[in-house]
């Protein structure tokens, strides 16, 4: 089968190490890809926002299936189009992803579903904003309501920290906020593949959203990343399929907006009570690569399944086995980062079932490697324990050559503590 995942990060390129172990993959494209993904698919210039045109991409090339890696596509459409043009995609339509398009909806879907949240508002003025967090007080979270690449985030413990989000969010024109209570336990990442009503857990992680060492600093798109994670028991599972995962998915239906591909449930997990933080509509980045290590080729074929609308036939196969990733950054980042310098050391670099260095922000000059973004590369292992992944990954990324790059050194710190 003929093959098109879009997107050009480490979670996609996690993606077509993936199915590319799978032997019904026959071609695989993808839009734009980055450096690493050179050798295993072919890098299409594609506007990945376009429906129209990755639609016509895919006829013209006879594309059986379609991953939609990052949620820009999803939230503008692009899986819609393909839908319609009976071509399968792996994604949400643009109504549904507006789970992840705007924090307001889904806490409405929350609200009326009866799905365990923190309380919230939503406000399209600075000073309703400061009015409230003078009111409710610190600590509190502000988030932006729309898309921001997972750093439109400020967890602020005093009411200062919180106001200066506010700020900075209504600089932009045409901004508005959801401002919540903090919740507090152990947050993890769920993952769930959905069909309208039908839904089957895929798998679990928890990331390091935090710049630095001891889970300090800014937050960022994530740093690395484990799986699974310890405190997603069987019970909690459950609970959180109960509670959570299929009252949502019952309320989409009812408002004739039914979810189809991957949900994301960010969840905080205290006292073994489940409560949602957030969804996302597609696979986590840098939980992407641990999961695909886990799952290798099967990955492919339950993707298909449930873009075909098989769902109810796939099953999930899981070994006994960890996977833990360490991120590779750019000096500076998530503030501001030089680009173009160069990586050496990867060639010499293991890559297996159980090591692997993911791409994210790198692109290839004349054979040379260079970092092209903030987050860059992603060295992953796999283990029969979560030391031995840890051990490994950490062997990966001290091997690479990369003055101007950084990364923590205690992924995985509070699953070995």
């Amino acid at each position: 089968m003929n093959i098109l995942i879009l997107g050009g990060g480490g979670r996609e390129h996690a993606m077509a190490w993936a199915v590319r172990q799978n032997p019904k993959c026959d071609r695989l494209f993808i839009a734009p890809g980055n450096g690493g993904t050179a050798g295993i698919a072919e890098a299409i210039d594609l506007n990945i926002e376009d429906g129209k045109q990755i639609t016509k991409f895919a006829q013209g090339e006879d594309i059986n299936l379609v991953l939609v890696g990052p949620e820009a596509p999803l939230v503008a459409g692009v899986a819609g189009g393909l839908k319609a043009a009976g071509i399968p995609v792996f994604g949400p339509t643009a109504a549904a992803a507006r789970l992840e398009g705007s924090k307001a909806f889904t806490k409405e879907i929350c609200d009326a579903a009866s799905v365990p949240t923190a309380a919230w508002a939503r406000f399209d003025a600075s000073d309703a904003a400061h009015a409230y967090i003078d009111e409710v007080g610190a600590p509190i979270v502000v988030k932006a309501d729309g898309l921001a690449a997972g750093k439109g985030v400020t967890v602020a413990e005093t009411a200062l920290a919180a106001h200066d989000a506010v700020d900075a969010l209504f600089a932009e024109a045409g901004a508005s906020c959801v401002i919540e209570e903090m919740l507090t336990g152990e947050e993890a990442s769920f993952f769930v593949l959905c069909q309208g009503e039908n839904a089957l857990p895929l798998g679990t992680a928890q990331d390091h959203k935090r710049a630095f060492d001891g889970d300090l600093g800014p937050n960022t798109g994530g740093m690395g990343a484990y799986s699974p994670a310890p405190v997603v028991t069987d019970t909690v599972t459950a609970r959180a399929m109960d509670e959570i995962i299929r009252p949502t998915l019952r309320e989409m239906v009812q408002r004739g907006t039914p979810f189809e591909g991957i949900l994301y449930a960010g969840l905080m997990i205290e006292n073994g009570a489940p409560k949602l933080i957030e969804y996302n509509v597609r696979f986590g980045d840098p939980e992407a690569q641990v999961l695909m290590m886990r799952l290798g080729a099967q990955a492919l074929d339950l993707m298909q399944a449930c873009a075909e609308g098989r769902l109810e036939e796939a099953r999930v196969n899981w070994a006994d086995d960890h996977a833990l990733c360490v991120v590779l950054a750019a000096n500076g980042y998530p503030g501001a980062y030089e680009i173009g310098s160069r990586i050496d050391g990867l060639p010499s670099l293991p890559q297996t079932s159980d090591r692997m260095v993911f791409h994210a922000g790198t692109a290839l000059e004349d054979g040379t490697t260079l970092a092209t973004g903030g987050r860059v590369l992603t060295a992953t292992a796999r283990g029969a324990s979560l030391q031995e992944a840890r051990d490994a990954a950490y062997d990966l990324a001290r091997r690479i050559d990369w003055p101007e790059g950084r990364f923590r050194t205690d992924i995985g710190w509070r699953a070995l503590s």
